[in-house]
Formats: C-alpha cells, sequence, structure tokens
C-alpha cells in the first residue's frame, strides 16, 4: 500500500531531521500536505510520544 509506505517514510524523515527544529517543522508542514488526514492522525499519536522524548521540539507541534 502507497500511504503507508509514505507514513513510515514521513516518520523516518522527520527522525532524522530532528536535530533541527526548524527543519523538523518544515518537513512536518510537508507531511500535512501529503498524507491522508486518518494517517496524519496517526502521525499526530506517534508525534506526541516522539515530542516527550525530544522537548526541543515541542514548539513544532503548535
Amino acid at each position: 500500500m502507497m500511504s503507508k509506505s509514505m507514513y513510515s517514510y514521513t516518520k523516518k524523515i522527520l527522525k532524522k531531521v530532528s536535530f533541527d527544529p526548524a527543519l523538523f517543522r518544515k518537513e512536518l508542514r510537508k507531511a500535512q500536505k501529503c498524507l491522508h488526514p486518518e494517517e496524519y492522525d496517526r502521525l499526530t499519536i506517534w508525534l506526541s510520544s516522539y515530542v516527550k522524548k525530544h522537548p526541543s521540539l515541542q514548539y513544532c507541534l503548535m
């Protein structure tokens, strides 16, 4: 399924760019445009736990 791989790919990219909050936010905006609403909801759930481990990214969710 293409969309599932896009979801996985998005998570992979977000993890790789998490060293830079500005870049992370940019990739997050791209994901919002590319993913289906249900997938973006799933990503949001994943993000809340990921950001707890990386507090410097907290502002990216606002």
